[in-house]
């Protein structure tokens, strides 16, 4: 179904690689990350003025995690980063001794556990973890490329996980009692297609709406896994998605220009920027870490 979609650039942000928006409802603040900046940036949608912080390294994806505190996934471990102190707190590290892997997207569940994946581009050596609040850390699912996207359904028995490298969104049974993931099967192939899905964010109605790296767009599949419609984009990196404001009904879009050649920024002249747009569905609430 063609939407005509308005489209906003709420923030020039020109980030390297913007990923991992997080709507805080309590402050009406937008948290997302410059993952190649080494930034967590805190955006606030009615002043328009934007704070970042640097962390001192790689910062693939957040979650909120109590008063002023974030929980962070590092290069390779996680960590608490404190909002009013801007002191990094490791927690827990993993995949050291994996040179060419990083962590990259997280989030968390509705019991407040952090679920984040690692990467390798060109070799299927990611993984997906879970860390409790009990500080107990889950080994999830092995065998990836890059671990980005995931998500969960309205009624919490479907899980999604992203694979950008295949080119496959994932769904999974999910357990949210024990937390557990079953029964993988591919939602999405976009294996005919020359863009790659990244991050996304799951709507009211169990839409799934994917950011498309190099395919200038964002797409919403309906629960089915069918797609509903698009939503075109002025960047060709479009790398994340989640939704936000008073009623959760503005989606917003973090974007990348890392990577692009001189020619291709000229065509996509405010790659790097957060773009925010009004959508008809309200999403999800954001949940937090609760350790």
């Amino acid at each position: 179904m063609q939407i005509d979609y308005q489209i906003n650039n709420v923030l020039s942000a020109r980030a390297r690689l913007g990923e991992s928006p997080v709507w805080d409802s309590t402050h009406k603040l937008l948290y997302w990350v410059d993952i190649y900046n080494h930034r967590v940036n805190q955006f606030n949608p009615t002043t328009g003025q934007n704070l970042f912080f640097d962390v001192g390294d790689v910062v693939a994806s957040i979650a909120l995690a109590g008063k002023n505190r974030l929980i962070i996934a590092q290069r390779d471990g996680l960590a608490f980063f404190n909002l009013e102190t801007g002191q990094v707190t490791s927690i827990i590290q993993l995949e050291a001794d994996m040179l060419d892997n990083r962590f990259n997207d997280g989030k968390c569940d509705t019991q407040g556990r952090f679920w984040f994946g690692s990467m390798c581009p060109g070799k299927t050596q990611g993984s997906l973890y879970r860390y409790d609040s009990n500080g107990y850390l889950h080994l999830m699912e092995w065998g990836l490329t890059i671990s980005n996207g995931l998500g969960w359904s309205p009624d919490e028995k479907t899980f999604y996980l992203t694979d950008s490298a295949q080119q496959k969104i994932y769904a999974y049974n999910f357990n949210v009692i024990t937390g557990c993931i079953s029964d993988r099967r591919i939602f999405v192939n976009l294996t005919d297609e020359s863009f790659y899905p990244d991050g996304l964010t799951v709507d009211s109605e169990g839409n799934i709406w994917s950011a498309m790296w190099d395919g200038w767009c964002v797409i919403c599949f309906n629960p089915k896994g069918r797609e509903i419609s698009r939503i075109q984009l002025p960047v060709q990196r479009p790398t994340s998605c989640t939704f936000g404001g008073e009623d959760l009904r503005t989606l917003y879009i973090t974007t990348a220009s890392v990577g692009l050649s001189e020619e291709e920024i000229q065509k996509s002249f405010y790659s790097g920027d957060l773009f925010a747009v009004q959508t008809n569905t309200p999403g999800l609430p954001t949940y937090s870490f609760s350790g």
